[in-house]
């Protein structure tokens, strides 16, 4: 059974920093061409793409408004997949969803994730000004 966990959200400051991972368990990032991604929603507004990568160790895509500040890579046995957030912003404010799919990092440059199988349960981050 495939499942994502997502963990480490939490309260921050501007200028922080925080690290999310997400679980994956039923397959490994790579496996089937399986990408994983990071999404988020703040409150009132759409879902958006954040981040995803493809390959273990491999090319990887971010939106943007993180562009520099944030991080996706992967362990060593390619089961968790982090975001390393710095410098957050209080507009980085939202939900982080992490989602797998071959299709993820195609959904980043749309706002049609319904093609996106598999979603955590999401981990919110708060960043306070």
């Amino acid at each position: 059974e495939v499942q994502l966990v997502e963990s480490g959200g939490g309260d921050v400051q501007a200028g922080g920093s925080l690290r999310l991972s997400c679980a994956l368990s039923g397959f490994r990032l790579g496996d089937d061409s399986i990408s994983v991604g990071w999404f988020r929603q703040a409150p009132g507004k759409e879902r958006e793409g954040v981040s995803c990568i493809s390959t273990p160790g491999g090319s990887s895509y971010y939106t943007d408004a993180v562009e520099g500040r944030f991080t996706i890579s992967n362990d060593a046995a390619a089961t968790t997949v982090y975001l390393q957030m710095d410098n957050l912003k209080p507009e980085d404010t939202a939900v982080y969803y992490c989602a797998a799919d071959p299709l993820v990092c195609l959904a980043m440059y749309s706002t049609d994730y319904a093609e996106v199988r598999y979603w955590g349960q999401g981990t919110q981050v708060t960043v306070s000004s």
